[in-house]
């Protein structure tokens, strides 16, 4: 998802010239991939050596840095906009990429720039390209994976409470995913559960074996205390993405009494230690208006989140609560303010139902990220709770080219409308034929659900969201074509 699209910008730098010059001669096509990356790495570095000595003074200068080296003009159509940001202390993307240096601790900023950028967006990027021509199939940028399905709280309407709370993934699992996964060019890991902090001993071990990659965990953030905070600062490795539902009176509601406070002490120990963090939030018919509001993202932002993952409900599992589904009205909430947002706040938001126009639909599937849970099945979503594949059992190559998984590499995207790209929120009959082909199973336990149930719950929804869909998309593409035709 996003490694790509930081790959794009890193390639316009004017080093894709090395690599066709060397290309043109027999023989060298292998050290002339290999020269590319260097040059790459070579690069970044020097932008981000270049940035850290004075980063309110060079981000302007480095604006002129890349239209230097992009000698093609492949991002000459960005220029406008970037030099507005670099020129306006007030931007609100200036102010960003200042707080990233005024508010992270130095070694743990150059160390996740480091693996985010060098090793996943270029390494990762290239191993993951070559490997997918290779073998014919997906190669994620994340894989999300629950080192154990048991946790701390009871949340109302969580879909990990089917799985029970007795299953774990044991640290040489763990690590064999992370070491397969590099091989074919993932660097990015998240943990997932249950609650995955109850597993944090195991999780450091990873942090500090594997340095080269970028380690995130969606957590209730109730395991988060000074001591905790310090072995992140000796990783430097790890961010966590805090699960909040509002303010305290909808997080409570839902996580139970005090886990608002859990939060925002959390939040105030990693601030205090110069640590990134962000926020995770499931927006329902119930919160929306507490998530979707200017006042709870300011409070984010004060509090020093420096991006934010939104998730709709979705009714997973035979006892899901249909009514938390949000309606098409609170789902176009949703859409328009976050694209405000991203005007106004200095945090990054990402949509993950909303924003499928950026990243070509849907993610799932291993195209960007799949998921792993306490069992060992490799299921395409975490939301998708269906399998045809175990990693006690299965190598990560394998499992990718499954037939549940091919089945996702041939019918991505799964629809024009990229506004509807989930193949169950928006097109629930394309997520029952995959499921049904492929052969998968249901990967609860002791109460499966029939994936024809599961899509019916959401039929109703994908049809009101259809035309709304519609409409928003042509009023996207109306501002596409404008936005061409004044660069022309």
């Amino acid at each position: 998802m996003v490694s790509m699209t930081v790959s794009e910008f890193l390639s316009g730098w004017g080093l894709h010239g090395i690599y066709g010059a060397l290309r043109r001669y027999k023989g060298v096509s292998t050290m002339a991939f290999n020269m590319k990356q260097y040059a790459e790495k070579m690069g970044v570095k020097a932008a981000l050596s270049y940035l850290e000595n004075d980063p309110e003074k060079n981000i302007p200068k480095a604006v002129n840095w890349v239209k230097l080296f992009d000698r093609k003009g492949i991002y000459s159509a960005a220029y406008p906009a970037l030099e507005r940001i670099a020129s306006d202390p007030q931007n609100i993307w200036f102010k960003f990429i200042k707080s990233l240096y005024s508010d992270i601790d130095p070694d743990v900023r150059k160390k996740l720039f480091t693996n985010f950028i060098l090793n996943s967006a270029i390494t990762g990027f290239n191993r993951r390209a070559e490997n997918e021509a290779k073998y014919d199939c997906n190669v994620p940028w994340a894989i999300l994976m629950d080192p154990t399905s048991a946790c701390n709280l009871r949340c109302k309407g969580c879909w990990a409470a089917d799985y029970g709370s007795s299953m774990q993934l044991e640290r040489e699992i763990l690590d064999r995913i992370v070491r397969e996964g590099k091989e074919l060019g993932t660097y990015t890991y998240l943990f997932s559960g249950g609650e995955p902090l109850l597993r944090k001993d195991d999780i450091l071990y990873l942090c500090k074996k594997h340095d080269d990659c970028l380690f995130m965990a969606f957590t209730n953030a109730t395991l988060i205390d000074s001591s905790f905070a310090d072995k992140m600062l000796e990783t430097k490795n790890f961010v966590p993405a805090l699960s909040i539902e509002g303010f305290e009176e909808e997080t409570d509601s839902r996580r139970g009494s005090g886990a608002y406070r859990s939060v925002e002490n959390a939040m105030k120990i990693l601030k205090e230690k110069k640590l990134p963090f962000g926020i995770s939030c499931c927006y329902t018919s119930r919160n929306i208006s507490s998530v979707g509001s200017e006042e709870f993202f300011d409070h984010m932002v004060e509090m020093g989140a420096k991006f934010a993952w939104l998730f709709t409900y979705i009714p997973i599992g035979e006892n899901a609560v249909k009514d938390l589904m949000v309606s098409a009205e609170q789902r176009e909430f949703m859409y328009r303010q976050i694209r405000s947002f991203r005007r106004t706040k200095p945090i990054f938001t990402m949509d993950f139902w909303n924003d499928g126009e950026y990243v070509r639909g849907c993610i799932a599937g291993g195209r960007r990220y799949l998921h792993i849970n306490a069992n060992g099945d490799i299921e395409p979503c975490a939301f998708i709770h269906y399998s045809d594949s175990n990693i006690r059992n299965k190598s990560l190559l394998d499992a990718y080219r499954s037939p549940l998984f091919m089945q996702y590499r041939t019918r991505q995207p799964f629809c024009e409308n990229l506004l509807r790209p989930c193949p169950l929120l928006d097109q629930p009959d394309n997520l029952a034929s995959m499921v049904e082909e492929s052969g998968a199973r249901s990967t609860y336990i002791d109460r499966p659900e029939e994936v024809r149930n599961l899509t019916s719950k959401c039929r109703e929804r994908s049809e009101e969201w259809a035309p709304v869909a519609e409409r928003l998309w042509s009023e996207r593409s109306w501002a596409r074509d404008a936005a061409v035709r004044h660069r022309q």
